[in-house]
């Protein structure tokens, strides 16, 4: 073993006490970042770090390996130790563990013995077969006053999107004499490319690039779609907002977006929520904020105001004595969380309100006030703003 090697425990990026949980999630994250099928523009680099964390994921799971390797390094885990140096092929003693977090990227099937090395070195792969391409999800957004998020409403929305041709029911031939197999890909769908990496041979799998995939060329297509199998139609939908949705929230309608093209399956529609301004209230999660004027009598007397909220009124009591700028808060009143029960609150800032035009009689009470007052004012003080 090289001197120069790396600590196992630093190459996955966990704590020496990690349990195999942690060891896993590691790998999985790695191994998706470095697989070399998915490392094209560096395919040997990202071979030579997914050897790295491949070994180390080996070594680190294995509670023998794992126990020479914190006791002696990876001297602990050298030749000496065994018969021959690391090998994949020979080594690797949780392949299970493989086979589930790289499955994914091959689509699964075959054992990872199969996959990586299969039979003479040749890793294969199962034709999925030809297939119809899915159609295109449609994005709308949806601009919802407070009051509609408040207590949910059921929306109809007119869009335009791809349908099923209904003169020739999506197959986009005039007839099914004219459906031929793909010269290209021989009616699969796909067409293969051999790679080689330091697993073996790969054979690549991808879409034909003559039939995008659906094994089937047309001869003659319908007049109506022109092969595609689809056409643009005016559509109505309906969508229930739920109460509670906020700015960003989206709702997906599964198999409402665009028909895909010869028959494939269809898209899905997301609708976004947006929030409008309200003249009022400004929305803090799930709780509603507003300024409330009130005159200085009341500020100073105490007394009942009547405090507007997002669906109705409610009676708010003012203290004596209360300075502008304080904070009440009306517990539920507002709007209801999501998918759960009950709501935020209303918070009510106090504002006194200062007159610009007077009466003579308000003035003369004023200043009678005034002068009730003085002295009694309080003297300066030094003004902070906010995170100051």
């Amino acid at each position: 073993m090289s001197a120069s090697k790396r600590d196992y425990y630093e190459i996955l990026g966990v704590p020496k006490n990690a349990d195999e949980a942690q060891i896993k999630q590691a790998y999985r994250s790695l191994a998706k970042k470095f697989h070399p099928d998915l490392n094209r523009d560096n395919p040997k680099e990202a071979e030579e770090k997914f050897k790295e964390i491949s070994e180390a994921y080996e070594v680190l799971m294995d509670k023998e390996k794992r126990s020479r390797y914190d006791q002696y390094g990876h001297a602990g885990v050298d030749p000496s130790f065994g018969a021959g140096g690391f090998d994949f092929r020979r080594d690797f003693t949780h392949m299970e563990d493989i086979q589930d977090i790289l499955g994914s990227f091959f689509g699964g099937g075959g054992s990872i013995f199969d996959m990586f090395f299969g039979g003479q070195g040749t890793a294969t792969r199962q034709r999925s077969g030809s297939r119809a391409s899915r159609g295109n999800d449609l994005q709308i957004r949806l601009p919802l006053t407070l009051e509609e998020l408040a207590r949910g409403v059921e929306k109809t929305i007119q869009l335009k999107r791809y349908e099923s041709c209904p003169e020739c029911q999506g197959s986009g031939a005039k007839s099914g004499a004219d459906v031929r197999d793909c010269p290209t890909c021989r009616g699969t769908g796909e067409v293969r490319q051999v790679s080689r990496s330091f697993f073996g041979q790969f054979i690549n799998v991808g879409t034909c690039p003559e039939c995008q995939g659906q094994g089937k060329i047309i001869a003659n297509p319908c007049r109506s779609c022109g092969g595609e199998g689809r056409i643009k139609k005016e559509a109505t939908i309906k969508v229930r907002i739920p109460a509670g949705a906020a700015q960003g929230n989206y709702i997906p309608l599964r198999g409402q977006g665009n028909v895909g093209p010869r028959g494939g399956p269809a898209g899905d529609i997301i609708v976004v929520i947006e929030e409008k301004e309200h003249p009022l209230f400004a929305r803090h999660g799930d709780d509603l904020m507003m300024t409330l004027p009130v005159s200085l009598p009341v500020a100073a007397l105490g007394g009942k105001v009547t405090v507007p909220l997002l669906l109705g009124t409610a009676e708010l009591t003012i203290p004596p004595g209360t300075p502008s700028g304080k904070v009440f808060r009306l517990r539920g009143k507002g709007l209801p969380h999501l998918n759960s029960t009950g709501s935020g609150d209303q918070l009510v800032r106090i504002e006194i309100w200062v007159p610009s035009k007077l009466s003579a009689e308000e003035r003369k009470i004023l200043k009678q006030l005034g002068d009730l007052q003085q002295g009694r004012v309080p003297k300066p003080y030094r003004w902070e703003p906010e995170g100051g």
